[in-house]
């Protein structure tokens, strides 16, 4: 299912517009990541793209159908919108909470049925609060609120799925266990459109981003987005974007150093040629079409590879030597990590 914005821009009444001339499509098994200050309208957009806020100009399609053409109870079967927790004033139980997200599913005053509360209960395992389960929302904190209005949204195993912040208020653990959730559920064929404060977690998890920021929105590739460049002009930071080497493999990682001027750009090392040295590590023979077909897609930077079996350890390793942007080098190795069974690390060549 296919979810896309045509030439949308949004304007509160009297006010400047926060966006315009904004287009972009939303495949199965896509993340994409919209960043931006504060007040730059990520939440504003959000709701422009499920026709909660009317767009001031553009549309929202599903699958070529205008949105507003849909009717409200089809509508949101197949689209899941996930708002920021706020304090909770509901009555009802967590497990009520969560099988109102079946509602799409239950015919008109009819009552849940086995596998409506079945299903309940395996996405409150799934993330990790079926000790909530019994608990009024009043009851519980902001973050478990947050946890709670995620499990609602699966509950109705939409195909697209929109959160807003979803890591908000969430501890470390709650904010992994979300960010999972949202990279199985895109194994899984599902669309998730998220915004977040995170530079981190767009760079890591969303494969495109959209940065909005005075009224501009650029979109394309996370790697192409989450750059020292932008972060200088859109946040006001001095930011180092680089990666973490783990024991197993090369995390993409933003590292804010300080605050800087609007009109000051960093002399970082964020564009320009590069050269890299790629070892590919995959425990699984099912990811050689992956792994192929990325390094095919950035073949004009591939200067030479090598594959080989190590049968007695059950692995292939791939060498792989790069020489091109460092922001597309960067982006292979981020698609690359995301393959499941697959670990990558680079060695970059000097400047």
């Amino acid at each position: 299912m296919l979810l896309s914005v045509r030439s949308g821009a949004f304007a509160y009444r009297g006010a400047p517009r926060l966006f315009s001339d904004l287009s972009f499509t939303l495949s199965p098994g896509e993340i994409l990541a919209v960043l931006g200050p504060n007040g730059a309208g990520k939440t504003t957009l959000l709701r422009a793209v499920t026709g909660m806020l009317p767009w001031t100009e553009g549309k929202t399609l599903l699958d070529g159908e205008d949105i507003r053409t849909i009717p409200p109870r089809s509508l949101w079967r197949r689209i899941a919108y996930v708002p920021q927790a706020r304090t909770a004033a509901s009555p009802f139980t967590v497990l009520e909470s969560v099988l109102l997200g079946r509602s799409g599913h239950i015919p008109l005053l009819g009552a849940p049925r086995s596998e409506d509360l079945a299903r309940a209960e395996e996405v409150l395992d799934a993330l990790s609060i079926s000790h909530l389960r019994e608990k009024k929302c009043t009851q519980i904190s902001g973050g478990e609120m947050q946890m709670v209005l995620i499990a609602r949204a699966l509950a109705a195993d939409p195909a697209v799925l929109i959160l807003d912040e979803p890591e908000s208020n969430l501890d470390f653990r709650n904010q992994l266990l979300v960010l999972d959730t949202m990279t199985r559920l895109a194994r899984e064929g599902i669309a998730c459109l998220f915004n977040t404060h995170y530079p981190d977690h767009a760079l890591q998890r969303a494969d495109r981003a959209i940065l909005l920021h005075h009224g501009t929105a650029a979109v394309g590739e996370a790697a192409e987005i989450v750059t020292e460049e932008n972060i200088a002009r859109a946040f006001g930071v001095r930011a180092v974007v680089g990666a973490m080497e783990t024991g197993e493999t090369t995390v993409p990682h933003v590292q804010p150093l300080s605050v800087v001027s609007p009109d000051e750009t960093p002399d970082g090392e964020e564009t320009g040629a590069a050269l890299a040295a790629l070892t590919v590590i995959s425990d699984t023979a099912d990811a050689a079409d992956a792994i192929n077909g990325c390094l095919h897609e950035y073949g004009d930077m591939i200067l030479g590879r090598m594959g080989m079996p190590v049968r007695a350890r059950g692995v292939w390793i791939i060498h792989v030597n790069a020489d091109g942007d460092r922001a597309r080098i960067r982006a292979m190795l981020l698609r690359l990590s995301r393959i499941p069974g697959v670990r990558v690390k680079a060695v970059w060549g000097p400047q």
